[in-house]
This record gives structure tokens, C-alpha cells and sequence, in this order.
């Protein structure tokens, strides 16, 4: 989970940081080709200003009211550009442009942003409100304190889940009849737990709020399901996300961490020596690390990471292993800042045995804080070496993170999604859609379904594996429920002292490749 501003969400999770905000990003769709004059003008400033953190941003993506009253008055402090009453700019001799090109950045968006933002697309397929195969189950509620849920994840060998919260900073084990068997202090809220080699790794993030701070670690986890008192890696900022491979095939574990930061940050390999301390190789040094996967992408036997960052250089980044002990860095996918871009996962959705990039946009923590009609999630299908085209996408209101799986038990990959930042007045139920896949290897057709599960929590987190030791994956959703509402109308008039909830699958046993981690597909070059 990221909450940009204050956490990482999301969520993923989540949690859900924006620094060169999101004031521009792509242009081209506000007919840029044909203006003239002072316009022409304020596009070209914009991508030449604006341009060196991140991706130019299309004015027609936000509407006149957010850009002019919310975004722009603060990128301008990015500037030097002194802001009164908002939308009144001054520059002196230490800003960053001059006020000249700075007030035709403000025409060019002011002029040609839209008075509101377009209705999200028609869906695809309409939602059916059914359960659609699963049962739910939960603990009691614990009424003392709201639930400020921030990690889910399922133990399968173990068949418990452990959670933590942004309350009570701690790793808490919850048996399958959901009694608390293990509760151990944490100096800062977990974000993920990794499942890989004889002990999980559980990331803490160090500080929920957007500081540059460096008080990150990463902990073990004993057999007893306790933490490990001293953590085995320090000083990281805001972490978000764990993985793990041997890059230098030294026979030792190496770590991958996303320290999604606030101003600094970025994507590190944690090399483990000899004496077992670990050496800190950076592989990109870049605010808005969240998620990666270490795998062997290029097959040639050295493991390669690929990764997903958040912030204003947002997109997915391939990062080949130079097999001396460095990387080489392609990107494959870029999205412009105000994308809010979440989680990711590499699925082979059309059985072509090339992985495919499933992904969420939909972090609305930040300055442009409205409904924004291309937050969903989206599937883009791998056209061989390394290119990625869209073909898929369903509109979620602030998606959070979605997971590809075989839930129903038929041998192709159907999928779960949340939303902490959903249309929370006019369509709450997209918190929470399980999408059945109903296409041909050839199409990408999916069913959605919206479980009855609204009045139990906010979702920020979200956990796919199996609990129950039947075969199938099953789900489990943190719940969220302090603060970060974006419509002022909104009271909760959800559960906000449950801390997590289970979708337990009443399903088919699932096929292989569905959710195990462990299977490798190689992305053909």
C-alpha cells in the first residue's frame, strides 16, 4: 500500500509522495500539435521545466480547478516561485525559471484544461453483487481502536495470517480460528512480508509520513512466528516492498528493497557477504521505489529484477543483472505523475509463455486529490523482447492493487482487485471486484463480481494465497479506516474496528501456475 503522502499503498498497499508533483506530465492530447503563441509557448516551458523530473502531463488530465487552485501553486515552490492567495506567483533572482515562462505554464494549463474531467469509460461487462464462490470470514472486533490495517499477508504452510497497523506498530500471528498467537513489538509498521527461505522477512517502513527519514529495517522471523529482536538491515527510507534472489550466485540470499522515500530514495540490492552482513549496491537511486520481482527475465541463468516505481517518474523498470555485480536499466513502461500508479505483478494471461505486466493506477493522496477517469487496472500483453502494449483495462475509482490467480479452479487467470480511494458516494462497491476470466486465449474478457463485502472496512491491503489448505487461493483484505477521505460528503458507514476480513474460496482446486511464486516463465526476448 502507498498513500503517497504518508504511506507507501499500497496498500500497494499500499501505501499509497509527491515531490516534483504532479503539474505536468504527457502532452498531446489537448490538440498540443496545433497551437500557436503564447500556448505553444507554455508547452514548451512545461516540458522543458517540468520535463526533467517527469513525464510532461496532458492538461485535459485534470481539470481547471485542481490545476489552477491545487497543483500549480505548489509546483511553483518546487521553482523558487513565491505563491500568495494561491494563484498570485512572484519570482526573485534565485528561482529556477523566469516568472515569464512560469505564467505561460499557468495559461497553457489554465487554458486548456477542461472545467471537469470526463466520466470513467463504460465497463466492459456490467458488476453482478453475488459472492461468487467465496464465504467470508473474520475475527471479532476490536472496538478499543480503529482499525489502521497497513500489512495482510497469509502464511499457507502455517495456514495463519499475520497483519500489522499503524496504531500499534507490531507483527501480529492470527491462527486459523483467529486467536492472536504471537504479538511482537515493531518501531514502526510493517508494510510486507516476504515468504522465501526458512525465515520471512518482514519490511517495516520507518515513518508513515512523507520525511526523508532512515529508520527502515528489515526483520527475521522465528519459527515461533516472533520477530527477531535486532533487525538484519538498517537505515532504510520508507520501505515499502522486500524480494530476495542470490544475484551474484554466491550461494547466499541476496535482498531487493523498494525504499519508496519521500525527496530521496530508490531500488537496492542488499549483496550478503561472507561474515553474513550485507553490502548496499544501488540500482536506482530514484523517490518512489514500491514493488519489484527478482527472477531471471532474459534467461541466461543470472537472476534480473524488474520494478515499479511511484512518484513523479512513474513507470516499470527492467533491470538486467551485468553479471558483475551491476545492472543494466531499460524501462518498459512510463505513466505520467498524476497516474498514481500502485502495484503491479507479471502474469502470462494469454498462454503464449511470456509474462505479461498486470497493473493498478489509483494513489490519490497527493494535490490533485478527485476522481480521476483513468485510475483502474489494466493488463498489457508482452509482444516479445521486452515491449508491452496495452489491451486490457476496467475502470477502479483509486485503485490500489490487484491480483491475477486461478480462483475458479479452470485453468486461466481471473483476478482481484481493491480500491482505498474509490468513489466511496456513488459506487463503494468497486472497494472490493473479483474479476472471473471468461475469454478465449486469444481475447481478454472478464466477469466482474462485487461481494457483499463494503460494510466491512476501507481495503488498502490485500493478500492472495492459500489459507485454508484446500488447493485454492483464497483472500484476505486489510482494512484502513482513519482519515485520507477525498469527498467531503463521506462518513464511514463501514466496520471501522475490523481490522481484516477473509474471502475464503469455496472453489475448484487451482492449477499450478495461478499463484504459486515459485514457478519461473521467462520473458522471451
Amino acid at each position: 500500500m502507498k498513500l503517497s503522502k504518508w504511506l507507501p499503498v499500497l496498500p500497494a498497499g499500499v501505501f499509497i509522495a509527491a515531490v516534483c508533483i504532479q503539474a505536468c506530465g504527457t502532452s498531446g492530447g489537448s490538440g498540443d500539435a496545433g497551437l500557436t503563441g503564447e500556448l505553444a509557448e507554455g508547452r514548451d516551458a512545461a516540458i522543458k521545466h517540468c520535463g526533467t523530473c517527469h513525464l510532461p502531463v496532458d492538461p485535459a488530465l485534470l481539470d481547471k480547478d485542481t490545476w489552477k487552485n491545487r497543483v500549480l501553486p505548489v509546483m511553483a515552490q518546487y521553482f523558487g516561485i513565491e505563491v500568495w492567495q494561491r494563484n498570485q506567483y512572484f519570482a526573485s533572482e534565485s528561482s529556477a525559471m523566469p516568472i515569464t515562462d512560469w505564467m505561460k505554464i499557468v495559461a497553457y494549463y489554465d487554458s486548456l484544461a477542461p472545467a471537469h474531467l470526463d466520466r470513467p469509460p463504460a465497463t466492459p461487462m456490467p458488476v453482478r453483487e453475488e459472492w461468487a464462490g467465496f464465504t467470508l470470514k473474520k475475527p471479532a472486533d476490536d472496538t478499543s481502536r480503529l482499525a489502521t490495517t497497513t500489512m495482510v499477508a497469509i502464511d499457507s504452510a502455517g495456514q495463519a495470517i499475520y497483519t500489522s497497523s499503524s496504531e500499534v506498530p507490531a507483527l501480529v500471528r492470527w491462527n486459523h480460528d483467529f486467536s492472536k498467537k504471537t504479538k511482537t513489538s515493531l518501531n514502526s509498521p510493517a508494510m510486507h512480508m516476504l515468504f522465501a527461505g526458512q525465515h520471512p522477512v518482514v519490511t517495516a517502513v520507518g515513518e508513515m509520513r512523507a520525511y526523508d527519514v532512515t529508520r527502515g529495517e528489515l526483520h527475521r522471523v522465528g519459527t515461533s512466528g516472533a520477530v527477531e529482536p535486532v533487525p538484519f538491515i538498517t537505515g532504510l527510507r520508507r520501505p515499502l516492498h522486500t524480494s530476495a534472489a542470490d544475484f551474484n550466485r554466491d550461494g547466499k540470499t541476496d535482498y531487493v528493497v523498494s525504499a519508496f522515500g519521500h525527496n530521496q530514495g530508490g531500488l537496492y540490492v542488499f549483496r550478503q557477504m561472507q561474515d553474513g552482513k550485507f553490502e548496499k549496491v544501488a540500482v536506482r537511486e530514484m523517490a518512489g521505489a514500491t514493488q519489484s520481482v527478482a527472477r531471471d527475465f532474459n534467461g541466461d541463468g543470472w537472476p534480473d529484477i524488474i520494478a515499479l516505481f511511484a512518484h513523479a517518474q512513474e513507470g516499470i523498470w527492467l533491470f538486467t543483472n551485468n553479471q558483475k555485480g551491476g545492472f543494466v536499466e531499460k524501462e518498459l513502461l512510463r505513466f505520467p505523475p498524476v497516474y498514481g500508479s500502485s502495484s503491479f505483478q507479471l502474469a502470462d494471461f494469454n498462454a503464449d509463455g511470456q509474462l505479461d505486466i498486470l497493473y493498478t493506477s489509483g494513489d490519490n493522496s497527493d494535490y490533485s486529490r478527485i476522481l480521476k477517469p483513468y485510475h483502474g487496472v489494466y493488463i498489457f500483453l508482452n509482444k516479445g523482447n521486452f515491449q508491452f502494449e496495452k489491451s486490457w483495462f476496467y475502470p477502479v475509482n483509486g485503485a490500489t492493487k490487484a491480483v491475477a490467480a486461478d480462483f475458479d479452479g479452470d485453468g486461466d487467470l481471473d483476478l482481484a482487485s481493491i480500491a482505498f480511494f474509490a468513489d466511496l458516494v456513488d459506487n463503494p462497491r468497486e472497494k472490493f471486484l473479483y474479476f472471473r476470466n471468461e475469454s478465449s486465449k486469444s481475447a481478454l474478457k472478464f466477469q466482474p463480481f462485487s461481494p457483499p463485502v463494503a460494510r466491512y472496512g476501507r481495503w488498502i491491503c490485500m493478500d492472495v494465497k492459500d489459507w485454508d489448505g484446500d488447493g485454492d487461493p483464497d483472500i484476505v483484505l486489510g482494512n484502513y479506516s482513519r482519515g485520507f477521505l477525498n469527498q467531503d460528503e463521506v462518513k464511514a458507514d463501514w466496520n471501522v474496528y475490523l481490522p481484516f476480513i477473509v474471502l475464503q474460496n469455496e472453489g475448484k482446486p487451482a492449477s499450478d501456475h495461478s499463484f504459486s511464486s515459485s514457478k519461473s516463465i521467462v520473458v522471451k526476448k
